[in-house]
């Protein structure tokens, strides 16, 4: 296939372009900067220069394809203070491939999140999926990126292979500038390794190549309105993170009380204390997905978390 992939330089879809070209795939990745389009290049990409603001280069790209996997999100408004302003962008390219692919039978993939969809029970495949699109836009923030998930479910209506694609919070692996380096960088900031509480809250994980294998199988053959869960570990406590880090790093573990979680996780002190574990189960026996990969709890102890200053 020839394949249009946004966020093709970022974290995953760096894994997701390689795996893409090795099963035989022609990649077109949209680039925003020079840098981007350099490193699709090097990897044997097409380059389609813009970014998803830019509807109708999204929209020529798709049509020129043969599938779509759309991975990239505005995540520096969206951390910065506008998660509505990256959710309505998000939302405006995916309305765009879903007009583009009607009718064609071509697959669309989004990759979504799984960070807070059941707190306290595991999450599956058919959780999330019973809330209308318009309510759920409607109430903004995170509910407006999971009502894009449900608009791009409804796409299978209209002759689109579309699926979701949810990822963990912790899409872990070397080079990793994301959670899991944020909790390393925080326990280095703090002089302690921390978690909320008593830690046993759980978080769902996946290495970022055994996540791309899945994209690529999404791509080839999810059935239409396919939700997929990319968990590899179901619920890693984040006690053991912490555990794990403050060996390390030679810092004592100590646990944060929930009303100072904020002040000493920044940004993450509204997630790190959710309990949110999530099952594959109807994933794997539908794609026949299999996690290849360590685990997040070995992948930390391979110690290139902690190789920076």
């Amino acid at each position: 296939m020839r394949v249009f992939v946004t966020g093709a330089s970022g974290w995953i879809g760096s894994a997701v372009v390689p795996e893409l070209i090795g099963a035989g795939h022609e990649v077109v990745g949209l680039a925003r900067s020079d840098v981007s389009a350099a490193a699709l290049t090097r990897a044997g990409a097409q380059v389609c220069r813009g970014t998803i603001d830019d509807v109708d280069t999204l929209r020529s790209a798709a049509a020129a394809s043969d599938g779509v996997i759309h991975l990239a999100f505005k995540h520096d408004i969206a951390f910065s203070g506008d998660f509505q302003g990256a959710a309505d962008a998000d939302r405006r390219a995916v309305e765009t491939f879903g007009e583009v692919l009607a009718g064609s039978d071509r697959p669309f993939v989004l990759a979504s999140g799984l960070l807070g969809l059941t707190p306290g029970q595991v999450a599956t495949e058919r959780d999330g999926r019973d809330s209308g699109p318009a309510g759920a836009h409607a109430e903004g923030g995170p509910r407006a990126r999971q009502a894009t998930a449900l608009r791009t479910l409804d796409f299978a209506s209209h002759g689109v292979r579309s699926s979701v694609l949810r990822l963990p919070p912790t899409v872990y692996g070397e080079g990793d500038h994301g959670f899991m380096a944020a909790l390393v960088g925080i326990a280095r900031d703090r002089g302690v390794s921390g978690h909320v509480g008593d830690g046993s809250n759980r978080w769902p994980g996946v290495h970022r190549l055994d996540a791309a294998h899945l994209f690529r199988l999404a791509l080839e053959k999810a059935p239409a309105g396919s939700v997929l869960h990319a968990v590899a570990d179901e619920g890693v406590p984040i006690r053991a993170v912490a555990e794990v880090i403050g060996r390390h790093l030679g810092l004592p573990v100590v646990s944060i009380p929930r009303e100072e979680a904020g002040e000493h996780f920044s940004w993450l002190g509204g997630m790190i204390g959710i309990d949110a574990p999530a099952s594959s189960a109807l994933t794997r026996e539908l794609l026949g997905w299999r996690p290849a990969q360590p685990g997040l709890i070995d992948d930390l102890g391979k110690g290139h978390y902690f190789r920076a200053g």
